[in-house]
């Protein structure tokens, strides 16, 4: 048996866990929740009583980090990612503990046991995933790039660097799988920007940086910024939408083959070189990828050799396309109707909080692009209108919507992935039977839930799996 289904695994946990919520278990039927996974956890354990003026110390929560490392342990040892449990009150006056793992089908539910996406097809991932970049017909370098200039400034700038070799370079050029533009070789032959041949010299790398205009990554460190460099969960990802205006600087993807990253600029956003343009781009031209955003990059300088040569301070995203026709939100903020969201175009509907009557899908019917769906619990006026939407890879809706459509087996068999949506506070136990339901339409692989019947007076313990 697996050593977090094992009940002193978590024992030393349930008796902090139980003795921080005597009330919130008094009763049969009551019950807690929480998360555990190697860089984070949710546990529902009270601290100490922080004194005004004195800082908390980790020895106040010396037994809730032991508690929880026991776990971590465990689940390292198990292969695991992360595990979810819950401590509930049998009618009986018994403590039951119930490990909840998710398995492969399904995404992290935001430390809880309420599940993320279900991916019902194994290795999918949203269409703005797959989008590769269209071809630009026209464009090229910049008049700005000029790679003997490059080169030549650099040397000045940094007169004792190690620079790449042609045999290192035709390496990097082999593990990427592309060619190296010619400014970018302009820039490694200069420096290729190791640790180990700066030796003692802390400052280099600031005066390389100070030089080329950003973190410099070593040649070795160069890769390619594509979709899978860029991941993201179900939920958010499938309601986003790759958008590329006809005079756009950089295409709207979620990455490319064509994106080759070199830098950092300091604070989590690469500096790559763009060999895909969008129709008012160049070639070569230098891009920001913003790691707070999901989609798009935003334009540093036309060339690299622009960027060295002018040092332009910070980098211009134009505003995000995710607007109607493409993406539609129907709430008691933006869009009124179904009907105003309905476009040919139409890609994404999110029906949010709404306070009308419950929303028709008629409308949408027929939409030749429409591939996500996402409703709040209790806005559809006949989910079974969904069976009308034939193109659907993804569908969120609340457990009372998938009940009609699991009932009247219309759950739409071009789904790639699910998600239940909540609202409110649900019981967790229904919610990890529903999601099992609709994980066995496709035959993945389901959620396992491990109860502990535990009587920690007596150390009396005994367990199944369901």
């Amino acid at each position: 048996m697996s050593s977090i289904h094992d009940f002193t695994t978590w024992e030393p946990l349930l008796r902090l866990v139980r003795a921080s919520n005597t009330e919130r278990l008094a009763s049969p039927g009551d019950y807690i929740t929480g998360y555990i996974s190697f860089g984070s956890w949710s546990v529902p354990v009270q601290g100490p009583s922080s004194v005004p003026g004195w800082t908390a110390q980790v020895e106040d929560r010396r037994a809730e980090f032991t508690a929880v490392e026991r776990v971590q342990a465990a689940i390292r040892a198990d292969g695991a990612n992360g595990v979810s449990f819950m401590v509930e009150t049998a009618p009986d006056g018994r403590t039951l503990f119930h490990v909840i793992e998710s398995g492969p089908a399904v995404e992290p539910g935001f430390m809880s046991p309420y599940v993320g996406a279900l991916v019902l097809v194994e290795g999918a991932v949203p269409e703005p995933w797959r989008r590769l970049p269209e071809v630009v017909p026209g464009v090229a370098p910049a008049p700005s790039a000029d790679p003997a200039l490059l080169e030549r400034t650099l040397r000045e700038r940094l007169p004792d660097a190690i620079g790449a070799t042609e045999q290192e370079i035709a390496a990097a050029e082999a593990r990427l799988g592309i060619p190296l533009p010619d400014e970018l070789k302009a820039l490694y032959r200069v420096t290729r920007a190791r640790w180990q041949d700066r030796g003692d010299d802390y400052e280099a790398a600031e005066r390389v940086a100070d030089a080329v205009g950003c973190e410099l990554f070593s040649l070795d460190g160069l890769y390619i910024a594509d979709a899978r460099s860029r991941p993201c969960p179900w939920q958010f990802a499938a309601t986003d939408a790759v958008v590329t205006e006809p005079d756009a600087v950089v295409q709207g993807l979620v990455g490319s083959p064509g994106w080759i990253v070199f830098g950092d600029n300091g604070g989590g956003d690469r500096i790559a070189l763009d060999l895909t343009p969008g129709p008012g781009g160049h070639t070569g031209q230098v891009i920001v990828i913003d790691h707070e955003r999901k989609i798009g990059a935003g334009l540093r300088a036309d060339s690299l050799t622009a960027m060295v040569m002018n040092r332009p301070d910070g980098w211009y995203q134009g505003p995000d396309t995710d607007g109607p026709p493409v993406v539609a939100r129907v709430n008691i903020r933006d869009l009124d109707s179904v009907e105003a969201a309905a476009h040919p175009e139409l890609e994404v509907l999110s029906i949010g909080v709404w306070q009308g009557e419950p929303l028709s899908l008629a409308p949408v019917v027929g939409l030749p692009r429409l591939r996500t769906l996402s409703t709040y619990p209790g806005t559809l006026a006949d989910p079974l209108e969904i069976a009308g939407l034939t193109g659907l890879e993804y569908l969120g809706l609340g457990p009372e919507e998938w009940r009609v459509l699991l009932d009247a087996g219309a759950v739409p068999r071009s789904l790639s992935a699910a998600a239940i949506e909540m609202q409110g506070v649900r019981h967790p136990l229904p919610i990890l039977d529903l999601a099992n339901e609709l994980l066995a339409l496709w035959d993945r692989p389901l959620i396992t839930r491990t109860v502990l019947e535990a009587d920690l007076d007596t150390d009396r313990t005994a367990g199944g799996t369901r």
